[in-house]
This record gives C-alpha cells, structure tokens and sequence, in this order.
C-alpha cells in the first residue's frame, strides 16, 4: 500500500503546473443551493489544464469537494476552487477504492463519490453561535498571552469552520446575511467524522498530505497538510503518538522553537481555535513536534510551519479521534 503513493511525487509536479477546469461552469455567477446540488458532475470530466476563470467558486467543484470530504478525502477548505489541494483529494480518494491514481476526476471517481444526496442546505444561526465570539485576535504573542481565550471572531468564521468551508465561500452563498441569530443561511452538508482505529500514519512531506491507515492496511482518510518548511524541515524517518489534548494552551519559548516578533521571553497561550496549534495537539515522540490544527485553514499546504504537520482543525479532531498512544507515524524523505 505504501509503495503505491509513490506516484505523488509526480502528482506533486503536475499540481504545480495544472489546474482543474469544470466544463465551462467556471464562468457561472449562480451560486444557488439548487444550482450546487443537481450540477452534473459528468460536466468535469474535462482536461485538466486550463486554469479557472477569474477565481470564481464553482458549483461543480464546490459539490465534489463536498463530496470527498465525505468519503474521508479531505480537501482542507470548501472553497470552490480549483487547486493542489482537491487534486490530492481526488488521488487520496482512488487510493482508497483502488482506482488508478492520477488525481483526475473521470468516470469512476464521479460514479463512486457521487451518493445523490444534496451537498448545501439550510442551517438556522442558533443563539449560542454568539458564544465566545472575541473582538480580535493581535498577531503579537504577547498580546494573545493576555486574553482568555483565542476563540472565533466572528459568527461567520465559526460556522464557515462547522461546515468545513471558506468563509469567503460561506458569505458569496449568503450575501445578504448578517449571521445574527434566527438567520437562514446556506452551508456544505458534511457527513460524519470518519471512526474507525489507526494503525499508520504516513506523512508525505513533498506531497504535503498526511494518510491514515487502519489495523488491516486500507485508507481510512487522507488530509491536505503543511508538514514543516524549508527554514524549519520536519522530523524524518518514524516516530509514534504519545498522546492527544485537546484544546490546548500554546506554550511559547523562543529558546527551543522561533522567535515571533520581539518576543524574547516564554510565555503561554489560552486555548481557542485561533490557537496558534488549533483546537487539537496531536504529541509525537519527537520533542516538541506533533500534528495539530491551525487558526488558517486556508492556508493548509499553501505557507510552511514551523516543522509540525498542521491540518485544518476539524480535520485534526476527526484525526484525534482515531488515534491512541503508540500509532506509528512515518515521515517519508
């Protein structure tokens, strides 16, 4: 199984290179729930190599990322965008059905994915969205150390991050809300958290994709991730799970880490999903390293970390939930 994702190191050039087209429905403005969920996915079956017209989020490929965050093929952030991130997606998804991997959506991919089941619906702003809801997050980490909690901004940022989406995506499908309370708003109907126990983990630093695999060998999800930088490289080689917090603090010492700003002192963090680590700190046996969420999930496998592997933050919760103490996690070269 290991040695078949070889084939993202190819992948991983033809990403750069390449972006999807969706059969001309790039140029639609209609971003109706209607629209979305009755679009014909067999209209994607195209060539893949040119570029989306004026980054406009298109309702073919907001219904198939849907789709694959379902199947456990994470695609980060819905967003409706073409990128390296969905072809991943696609690829991680052939790899668990035993399709031929090219991160190509054809034929096989649409039949499979494709459950016909509407991907955007209805969700009414309940009042506790309000909840902890802070007026700002300062980028100085002396500032963030003086606050209670690192908790959402806005109402819209903590449902775009509930429903897996861009929050960009999330105010073009609802461009006349105010997120107050008793608001109808149109969102990604996403599936249930994948379950199941993790034996493996794969971490392909040049793909920029985490695996997981279960007791018996088969995929049971596959992540967009950062995984370290050129300045602050990842561990190699193997290296296991000592434990999961969730909700963590951030402990800050530029001693052993970075230094941010004019930060020369320790300081500690409070918990939030603006965190600089997330919601979730997935601990590894090497010191100080582990795999955790992010306050930009926008920016998965798009800027560098500082040697962890960091996924979106829900997909690091679903994550957390599969594994325990002692689960092998492979950094490959």
């Amino acid at each position: 199984m290991k040695g078949r994702f070889k084939f993202m190191t190819k992948l991983a050039g033809l990403c750069a290179v390449i972006s999807l087209t969706w059969g001309g429905l790039a140029h639609s403005q209609d971003l109706s729930p209607d629209l979305i969920n009755t679009v014909d996915l067999t209209s994607a079956v195209t060539q893949q190599t040119v570029k989306q017209v004026s980054g406009r989020p298109d309702p073919a490929l907001i219904r198939l990322q849907v789709l694959l965050d379902r199947a456990g093929a994470s695609p980060g952030v819905i967003d409706g965008l073409a990128g390296s991130n969905v072809t991943k997606a696609i690829a991680g998804f052939e790899l668990m059905h035993a399709l031929p991997i090219d991160g190509k959506i054809d034929a096989d991919v649409v039949s499979r994915v494709n459950d016909n089941q509407p991907v955007i619906g209805p969700y009414i702003i309940a009042p506790d969205d309000k909840a902890d809801i802070v007026v700002e997050i300062p980028k100085d980490y002396a500032l963030q150390a003086g606050m209670d909690h690192l908790g959402y901004t806005s109402v819209s940022e903590k449902l775009a991050e509930r429903f897996h989406m861009d929050i960009d995506l999330l105010r073009k499908l609802n461009p006349t809300a105010q997120f107050l309370p008793g608001e109808t708003l149109s969102v990604a109907i996403i599936g249930a958290p994948r379950t199941g126990n993790v034996k493996r983990i794969e971490a392909h630093r040049k793909e920029g994709q985490l695996v997981a695999f279960s007791e018996d060998g088969g995929v049971l999800a596959v992540y967009p991730a950062t995984i370290g930088s050129e300045d602050n490289p990842s561990p190699s080689g193997k290296h296991k799970v000592n434990g999961v917090a969730r909700n963590p603090p951030y402990v800050y010492n530029p001693k052993i880490n970075f230094q941010q700003g004019k930060n020369k002192t320790k300081l500690t963090l409070p918990s939030g999903p603006n965190n600089p680590v997330g919601t979730v700190w997935i601990d590894l046996s090497e010191p100080t390293y582990g795999i955790h969420g992010t306050p930009e999930p926008s920016l998965i496998d798009k800027a560098g970390s500082h040697g962890c592997v960091r996924l979106t933050n829900w997909d690091v919760e679903e994550l957390s939930s599969m594994v325990k103490p002692g689960v092998t996690v492979d950094f490959d070269e």
